[in-house]
């Protein structure tokens, strides 16, 4: 990804406050028709965005921050 965030044009909510992710969108972060989605808040300070993470994507982080938080709990209690 360049330095700025890649724009993928603008999409309507529906009347069930459903969106539709533009097929561009999808296709450059791997999601398919049946993925799950994880939806957020933010960036930090930024209450008023989201943020779309594919489940997958988003459970590899936690493996990973989890791990470094024992690690450092380990540091902390030596």
């Amino acid at each position: 990804m360049g330095k700025f965030p890649k724009f993928y044009g603008k999409v309507p909510v529906g009347t069930k406050g459903q969106i539709v992710i533009p097929a561009e969108a999808r296709k450059a972060i791997g999601i398919n028709p049946g993925d799950n989605l994880i939806v957020i808040s933010g960036p930090p300070h930024q209450e008023k965005m989201l943020s779309i993470i594919p489940e997958e994507e988003f459970s590899k982080f936690l493996k990973f921050f989890e791990e470094h938080v024992a690690n450092l709990k380990k540091a902390v209690s030596r």
